[in-house]
């Protein structure tokens, strides 16, 4: 029973105890005093009375100095020790040594100790940290490569939960925000595809089946093309989890619909009049030499127009189709023109190249071979081996290119001629007129001032500029989440294995009841860890002025939060960020009270579980120390910007960073689980309401 009291609580019941004993002493022998004479003396009772409050007073006295450099010490000095041993701080105990130098030997010991395991510490990361280098360089390697594999590749669970996913797969699951560790992968695809191919798999048994699979989004608006594999079970007992690979075929099938749909029109309005006029003329043949055959010519007439105008628009309307279904890459303008100078000289013709640095969409492949192809005929044909190719900006979103020489000029029916014709052995079947068809463009010859050129537009140009900076592509797994054993009630879970969003507000002022959030911000801790680029971060329009005096602390004025959204935006946003995880805040009753507010608004309820570093830091360091978010994050050696202090995301990552140094603290006292701290916590509710139902 008293092992489960604090020292300083057992101090004081034994300097209790000893008061209470004194003072027995002193009235058993008063007592005794009174039964030998008979009676006493006013004066031997009030000295009995006297000396028994001088010993409470002196025990309290000494309590009081026994609490204050002793036991208060002790609780400081082990509370110091442990911060170093558990959550990785690097400073001496200068600060807790002053404050127990009545300990005699016992605090330069505990620092000698602690300073040896600083130290030990140090030399194991180094040693560490030169072992891995090899290993961290191969590993970004390998997050490089799968950050560029064109495709979205997902590592999940048997319960289809992410335990990786890359860049692509933010595009096409989170529509550019991150999807996120540790979350189901069902409710951003509809499960039907991904169940029945998974239970295809997984009840096969061979780890190199593959399935191919076609599903939609959750909200239908993508069509992918995906293709699994089940890992190889790496646990007994454990269901093993899959490999998705995702393709947006969303924007081909659209293509590949409307060349369908038109082949089909073609077919159709060409088939009646070619029938019709099969018919005509087998009638004219049967009528031919009879004076009284009607005169057929009309509807001859008429057929014959209603199929030339047919295959005109069909015409017309395939060759409008033909740039949706192949996409064009960007080409720098230097890169194509350096490509066609050696092609030009490989093939032993003279070129100069003449161009603004410009950004051009094609196939530079194709358009490389077009140009190579269109001189090596002129050179052919004798009209020129020296040529010149310009790239010359136009008024609006284009471009020309231009093949010009000194020589006789070229015809455009002998252009025209030559455009049917195959490029050369090298590309097939390709024709030079499916160059300009699959651009969308078309080429045609000029002549003056000597020079003789042909011209090609470009649909699309544009001036380079400088490079915008790189979007961040890099892969997020943690892979201990494929054997994580998953049980249904949170308080039992590990605390290092929950899921939690920590977060903070910023409003309007301190009253939940009447004031507004301006800024919410939060980050996800999966498996211990932080997972960097997962983050919530916004502006709110409280829809009302936000004060000067708390402009002054979160620095976020008026101007700032226009075109902001609203709270119940917000709040949708956030709750739909914090699904299934454990909300984790500093003073979380504040901040809970202006979310809960909003409930009905919002159309959702905050029922999650609840953690506050606020309490957590009274159950480790005890209730008398300062638990402000400055004060714990100075215990634990974590250093807040000044820029960053009363922001939102600074606050967060501060409380992100405190809790992950109090989870080993907490387990080295002997809280693993979330219902251990839960009910521990509850013991300082004269500090702070823990808001778990």
């Amino acid at each position: 029973m008293l092992d489960r009291l604090s020292l300083r609580l057992r101090i004081l019941l034994f300097f209790a105890l000893l008061a209470l004993g004194a003072v027995a002493a002193v009235g058993a022998g008063l007592w005794v005093a009174l039964r030998h004479s008979g009676s006493a003396a006013p004066e031997v009772v009030q000295g009995a009375l006297v000396a028994g409050f001088a010993i409470v007073g002196l025990v309290v006295w000494v309590w009081f100095l026994f609490d204050t450099h002793v036991a208060r010490a002790i609780d400081q000095l082990a509370s110091a020790i442990r911060a170093r041993a558990h959550a990785g701080i690097g400073h001496g105990l200068e600060t807790e040594a002053r404050g127990a130098r009545y300990l005699g030997d016992l605090a330069p010991a505990a620092e000698a100790v602690t300073r040896a395991l600083i130290e030990t510490r140090s030399a194991l990361a180094e040693s560490v940290a030169r072992e891995t280098t090899r290993l961290a360089a191969e590993k970004a390697r390998l997050e490089t490569l799968l950050a560029d594999v064109p495709v979205a590749v997902l590592l999940c669970s048997a319960e289809h939960q992410l335990a990786f996913y890359n860049g692509q797969a933010v595009d096409i699951l989170g529509g550019g925000t991150a999807p996120g560790l540790d979350r189901n992968l069902l409710d951003y695809l509809r499960e039907g595809p991904i169940r029945h191919a998974y239970d295809r798999l997984a009840g096969a048994g061979d780890p190199d089946m593959a399935s191919d699979l076609l599903c939609a989004t959750a909200n239908g608006t993508r069509l992918l093309a995906g293709r699994m594999r089940v890992l190889r079970r790496r646990e007994e007992g454990v269901a093993p989890g899959y490999v998705l690979t995702l393709r947006d075929v969303t924007a081909d099938i659209a293509a590949h619909t409307s060349r369908d749909a038109l082949l089909a029109d073609v077919f159709d309005r060409v088939r009646r009049p070619a029938a019709n006029l099969q018919t005509v003329i087998g009638v004219m043949a049967e009528l031919e030499g009879d004076g009284d055959a009607p005169d057929l010519r009309t509807a001859l007439l008429s057929e014959v127009a209603a199929l030339t105008e047919a295959v005109t628009e069909l015409g017309a309307r395939y060759d409008a189709i033909q740039t949706d279904w192949r996409p064009l890459g960007n080409t720098r303008s230097g890169d194509l023109l350096d490509g066609l100078k050696g092609r030009f000289q490989a093939d032993g013709l003279a070129l100069e190249t003449e161009s603004l640095d410009l950004i051009v969409q094609l196939d530079g492949f194709e358009i490389v071979a077009f140009w190579a192809w269109l001189a090596g005929r002129i050179a052919g044909e004798g009209l020129a081996r020296a040529f010149r190719i310009e790239i010359e900006e136009e008024d609006g979103p284009g471009a020309v290119m231009r093949l010009c020489w000194q020589g006789a000029p070229l015809s455009v029916g002998r252009l025209d001629s030559w455009l049917a014709g195959t490029l050369g052995r090298d590309t097939g079947e390709l024709t030079a007129r499916a160059v300009l068809l699959a651009h969308g463009t078309e080429a045609w010859p000029e002549s003056g001032d000597g020079c003789n050129a042909v011209v090609m537009p470009i649909r699309a140009a544009r001036r380079a500029g400088r490079r915008p900076p790189p979007i961040s592509r890099a892969v997020v797994y943690d892979f201990d989440l494929l054997s994580k054993a998953r049980t249904a009630a949170v308080a039992d879970t590990r605390l290092e294995d929950l899921t939690v969003v920590v977060f903070d507000t910023e409003t309007t002022g301190l009253n939940p009841a009447g004031d507004a959030i301006v800024q919410i911000a939060a980050v996800r801790l999966v498996n211990g860890r932080r997972v960097e680029s997962e983050v919530f971060d916004t502006l709110v329009d409280p829809g009302r002025p936000i004060p000067p005096s708390s402009t002054d602390v979160h620095g976020i004025t008026d101007s700032m939060v226009v075109g902001a959204p609203d709270v119940i935006e917000a709040g949708r946003q956030f709750h739909k960020f914090a699904q299934g995880a454990v909300l984790l805040a500093h003073n979380a009753p504040f901040d809970m009270a202006f979310l809960r507010r909003q409930e009905a608004a919002i159309g959702h309820v905050f029922d999650h579980p609840i953690l506050d570093t606020v309490l957590l830091s009274a159950v480790v360091y005890g209730q008398l120390e300062q638990h402000s978010l400055d004060a714990l994050t100075a215990r634990l050696g974590i250093t807040i910007p000044d820029e960053a202090r009363h922001t939102a995301i600074g606050d967060t990552v501060a409380t992100a960073e405190a809790f992950l140094k109090l989870v080993p603290m907490l387990r080295a006292r002997g809280f693993e689980t979330f219902g251990q701290v839960v009910a521990e916590v509850r013991k300082h509710g004269r500090l702070l309401k823990d808001l778990n139902a």
